[in-house]
């Protein structure tokens, strides 16, 4: 059944549910990651104030959807989510996934109107931004000014990976690239499960949507590669065999981890 442009049914975040303050921000749990660089005392008490409270959501939740605009952001502090856009007819290509530590809405700040929606994939813990502290965030700390567009950036070349995958990659490289990156981000965050594995609540209907593949062509794909030994796979989990074979398959450079901001 295509999926409509528009889910009047689907369960949307709403910011007025959220808490007060559980996790202050210097005890962010996220701050003890070394993938994350670290504030200033002046950005922390800024960012303390700058974050209004914490928002729990279920998986399916939208949280930002296409078209709309909305008077918050969010910073992943648990869960997982993926950005999309839609066709009228319902096809669906996903863009890109965010993991904990992802800074997201920034477009519908800047441009008034989300240009893509963003769906919880699994259920969240979500730090809330009202919209208009990020304009006295680039008013007086030029430190976390230049965070928010290096997050930006970092964002278009993800995008830009994505597309190379998508257009010139094969089947069997899209879907090995797409694994890859997607472990390796679990890896930065110390979020691997038991033997690497990556416990993402994931399916093949997702990487189909992300790979512009049919759901059969999906299949037979991961069928190769676990053929092949370079992958377990089954739904909200997988597990990379060879990262040395499969990286070398897809063309990977493997990448060393940079150091990132955290808003």
């Amino acid at each position: 059944m295509p999926r409509s442009k528009k889910n009047d049914n689907a369960p949307t975040a709403n910011p007025k549910e959220a808490a007060h303050r559980k996790v202050s921000c210097p005890q962010c749990p996220l701050r003890d990651r070394e993938v994350f660089r670290d504030f200033t005392p002046e950005e922390l008490a800024f960012v303390s104030v700058f974050k209004t409270g914490e928002l729990t959501v279920k998986a399916g939740t939208m949280l930002f959807l296409e078209g709309t605009n909305s008077a918050h952001l969010y910073t992943v502090l648990s869960g997982y989510a993926f950005r999309y856009k839609q066709l009228p007819d319902g096809r669906r290509q996903i863009l890109n996934y965010c993991f904990p530590g992802d800074f997201i809405g920034l477009q519908g700040a800047v441009m008034h109107e989300m240009q893509h929606s963003i769906e919880a994939l699994s259920d969240m813990v979500l730090c809330v931004f009202q919209r208009e502290g990020l304009w006295r965030l680039f008013e007086s700390h030029a430190g976390l000014s230049f965070d928010v567009t290096w997050l930006a950036a970092r964002s278009e070349q993800i995008v830009d990976q994505h597309l190379l995958a998508v257009g010139r990659r094969s089947a069997v490289e899209r879907c090995g690239f797409l694994l890859l990156d997607l472990s390796r981000r679990c890896e930065e965050l110390g979020l691997l499960g038991p033997g690497n594995k990556v416990r993402i609540p994931i399916t093949q209907q997702h990487i189909a949507d992300t790979l512009g593949l049919s759901l059969v062509h999906t299949n037979r794909t991961l069928g190769r590669l676990i053929r092949d030994r370079l992958l377990r796979w089954k739904e909200y989990e997988f597990e990379i065999l060879n990262r040395d074979r499969l990286a070398e398959l897809v063309g990977d450079d493997n990448p060393e981890p940079t150091v990132r901001p955290l808003v």
